[in-house]
């Protein structure tokens, strides 16, 4: 089974639950049954093989039926996120020549209807229709399924291959504007298949996770990977922690995955003390795993490493609860089963011997297709390494190590510093997490700055605590505090690193 129609048609009769998202529960032959009269009114309405079907859709049961749809028909379902400004949609829809939309009315805050007016304002000559869940044209979309005849979507169905397009999911612009990558049915299931493997996820599991269906580790590592194993995916839309609570505690899922940092507020909510949450088992939300479940120290546990262009994860150890040495803190396992991964020096393209740091270069079938609308070998060298901007080492054991983005160096007095370094010794000498970044300075040209995620009370005497599991020049120089209700996000959810520099603009 290398599409994703030919793994979703093995589970036509199964009636074990997919997905559960608040008050939607979604079996395997629902979702079998409603992606498949979408896709006939996608095909009735022009959609077929290559058609760029935009999904500005949270996470939940409309977006599964969608990403099923598309990927049925062999068109290419482009996920949005629904944290986007108007500006970032017309980029996003423009630049992935998306064709037809498929989008709530509003969510949360946002009003789509008036922004998608304003964005196609902006100019999207390719953009034919927009279609908004639970509207007359959405209704309309759906009784024209009838006009597509049985055998003529089964005859789509058949034609769609494992090397065709099967999504577009956008970098979340940390560094750049946001690039399209491009992932096939064979190779991202492919991948996916080693990574279940990895971490022993199979039908007997139900997983919560808040990683969003629109970035790749909610589209691929989340709801793929479940898919394949015809597990269980729990999530929310609540607005309330309570809420969220609610689904976790009512579902009892047996792994958590997804953004330690966006489940704080569960654990700071007055109902979490009287929760159940004692179905967990395993995962890397550990703000609201039990205490039975919690590693004794996070930091002797490998860590993952995941990018878009790699289809989710590319460094990573099995998934098991063994300690690992302290020599080995930090670790990120070794390159997944399928990769092909260098270590070089960007200058001269040399490999860096064992210790030393420098750029991780990735190759195998289970990287990007490319960037959509940049040329092959723009993206790729000529050996077909791509090479990620990652800074990385590993150890005479053969563990990797990750130590943040090149562009993200700090250089303080002639040294590198890497703020993922700094962050770790942070959180494991104080138990806090951290933001550290470099800032301009006169004499040292940039400075270690960091600002400390605390509750109310006053930070930690920081530069004591890191003496001694930090050279001197690694320290911050300067640091903030700030609670995690006031960590500044951008519209990608990522955090706003210019809005945390201004905290120190008093210095």
């Amino acid at each position: 089974m290398r599409t994703v129609g030919d793994v979703l048609r093995s589970r036509t009769s199964d009636d074990h639950t997919f997905l559960v998202c608040d008050d939607e529960r979604l079996t395997y032959r629902d979702a079998c049954r409603e992606s498949r009269r979408l896709a006939k009114g996608l095909v009735a309405a022009g959609a077929g093989h290559g058609t760029h079907i935009g999904l500005l859709i949270p996470s939940g049961a409309d977006f599964v039926v969608a990403a099923l749809a598309a990927a049925r028909i062999g068109a290419v379902a482009v996920p949005m996120s629904t944290m986007s400004t108007t500006a970032e949609l017309h980029t996003l829809i423009d630049g992935s020549d998306t064709e037809i939309l498929l989008a709530f009315p509003s969510y949360r805050s946002k009003d789509f209807e008036t922004m998608l007016r304003e964005a196609a304002g902006l100019g999207a000559p390719v953009l034919r229709e927009v279609l908004f869940t639970g509207g007359d044209a959405w209704h309309g979309l759906l009784n024209d399924a009838d006009t597509v005849s049985d055998d003529l979507f089964e005859a789509i169905e058949a034609d769609v291959t494992p090397s065709d397009d099967l999504v577009i999911v956008h970098t979340s612009g940390s560094t750049s504007a946001p690039k399209g990558v491009v992932h096939t049915h064979g190779a991202l299931l492919d991948h996916l298949r080693v990574l279940n493997e990895m971490r022993d996820y199979g039908r007997g599991e139900t997983l919560f996770s808040n990683s969003p269906f629109f970035w790749i580790g909610g589209f691929a590592y989340t709801l793929l990977g479940t898919l394949l194993a015809g597990a269980t995916l729990a999530c929310s839309r609540a607005a309330e922690p309570s809420g969220v609570l609610d689904v976790i505690e009512r579902e009892r899922p047996t792994m958590v995955n997804g953004y330690a940092s966006s489940v704080a507020a569960l654990a700071a909510d007055p109902s979490f003390p009287r929760r159940d949450l004692s179905s967990i088992r395993r995962g890397n939300l550990y703000p609201i795993m039990p205490d039975s479940a919690l590693p004794a120290d996070p930091g002797l546990r490998t860590n993952m490493l995941g990018t878009t262009e790699g289809g989710s994860v590319v460094l990573a150890g099995r998934d098991n609860a063994d300690d690992l040495p302290e020599s080995r803190r930090g670790s990120f396992g070794r390159p997944v089963p399928g990769y092909e991964a260098r270590i070089v020096d960007r200058e001269t393209g040399a490999d860096r011997p064992v210790g030393e740091k420098g750029e991780l270069w990735l190759r195998g079938p289970a990287l990007m297709r490319g960037y959509y609308g940049v040329e092959r070998f723009d993206t790729f060298d000529d050996d077909g390494w791509f090479h990620t901007g990652d800074m990385a080492r590993t150890d005479e054991a053969g563990h990797w190590y990750f130590l943040g983005r090149a562009d993200d160096l700090i250089k303080t007095a002639g040294a590198s510093v890497s703020p993922a370094e700094v962050q770790d010794a942070i959180r494991t000498a104080t138990g806090l997490d951290s933001y550290v970044f470099g800032l301009p300075d006169a004499e040292r040209g940039q400075v270690v700055a960091a600002v400390l995620v605390t509750g109310d009370g006053p930070p930690p005497a920081l530069r004591e605590s890191l003496a001694p599991v930090l050279s001197p020049y690694k320290i911050p120089r300067v640091v903030r505090a700030v609670p995690v209700s006031r960590v500044p996000l951008r519209s990608s959810g990522k955090v706003d690193m210019n809005a945390l520099a201004e905290l120190f603009d008093d210095r």
